[in-house]
């Protein structure tokens, strides 16, 4: 998978989705490996506020993706939208 940016919940949620179903997941598979409700992997992929980041931390985990932290580059919001 290539390098992908999320400045939103939104954005994030769809990074983890293309993942989950490129390893040929569902969502209630994805939430049996990291002891979610499939309603949980939802929210997640819909871009819910508020999940706990531990959640998150899980779901990348379990699909093989790991957080970059990075300084922000100078593209807008819009243009990364396009991306999706």
């Amino acid at each position: 998978m290539t390098q992908q940016i999320a400045r939103t919940e939104k954005q994030l949620g769809a990074i983890l989705r293309r993942a989950r179903k490129k390893a040929g997941l569902t969502q209630s598979d994805l939430g049996k490996n990291i002891r979610l409700r499939q309603g949980t992997v939802s929210r997640l992929e819909g871009g819910a506020p508020a999940m706990q980041l531990h959640t998150v931390m899980e779901a990348l985990a379990a699909l093989d993706l790991e957080l970059v932290v990075r300084p922000r580059s100078k593209a807008s919001a819009a243009d990364i939208e396009d991306i999706f």
